[in-house]
């Protein structure tokens, strides 16, 4: 393996641990799934990106980045997302405290959180963004709708869809579809939850048409999104 590929591999199991921090982190502060899948979309989907072309100087942008860095990076944006859809936001004190409680290796200071915020929304151009067509609530709408049509709505999970897309952020190649194709993503979730919680001898509503009808989605894509995503999640 050559010093890249191993900077490739380093870099790409430090994201999904970081992922996985944040994901902790979120069940630990009980934040909502809006923020939750909002930090997640920031961080693993915008920020992580951005740091390949980063010219900050910033110590804690120095590279090789380390883990503790990106699991202070993760809990700042569980706290932007939480400034954009809670009332009242996270408080720094909380950031804070779960900070201390779980980053093992270093101690960061109040003063550093307010840095790496700056540093984070630097990094995305501050531009932060809402949820707004985003994969999350794409897939809110359609479960709503299911329910509408069919009783076997009732038996597909919303924590399992949860599950699921959690699971998602930690692939690097699936999650890019949050991104390039939010609705697919949706509908393969969706399906893919259905085909995993729905009893056989119930499953005779056509949900792969139905998603097709709802969102134009073709249905041999969304076949194809759902055999990713199962693989993905089954193994």
């Amino acid at each position: 393996m050559t010093n890249t590929e191993e900077e490739n591999s380093l870099a790409s199991s430090l994201r999904l641990e970081a992922v996985k921090f944040l994901i902790q982190c979120a069940e630990q502060l009980k934040l909502s799934p809006i923020v939750k899948y909002s930090a997640l979309s920031l961080f693993a989907l915008r920020f992580i990106s951005s740091l390949s072309s980063s010219r900050h100087n910033h110590w804690l942008l120095k590279k090789p980045l380390n883990f503790p860095h990106l699991q202070l990076f993760s809990l700042i944006s569980l706290w932007i997302a939480s400034k954009t859809y809670d009332s009242p936001p996270l408080s720094l004190k909380s950031l804070k405290s779960i900070g201390d409680q779980f980053i093992k290796d270093q101690h960061f200071t109040k003063t550093d959180y307010l840095d790496a915020e700056i540093v984070f929304l630097r990094s995305l151009n501050f531009e932060v963004g809402t949820m707004k067509n985003s994969t999350f609530l794409v897939l809110q709408e359609l479960m709503m709708k299911l329910k509408e049509v069919a009783k076997v709505g009732e038996m597909v999970s919303f924590e399992a869809c949860c599950d699921v897309m959690d699971l998602i952020y930690e692939s690097d190649d699936i999650s890019r579809m949050f991104v390039e194709s939010p609705v697919y993503l949706a509908a393969g979730v969706l399906v893919a939850v259905y085909s995993m919680t729905v009893p056989k001898q119930r499953c005779e509503f056509p949900v792969v048409g139905w998603v097709n009808f709802v969102t134009g989605c073709r249905e041999e894509d969304v076949v194809l999104v759902v055999k990713l995503i199962l693989q993905h999640v089954v193994g």
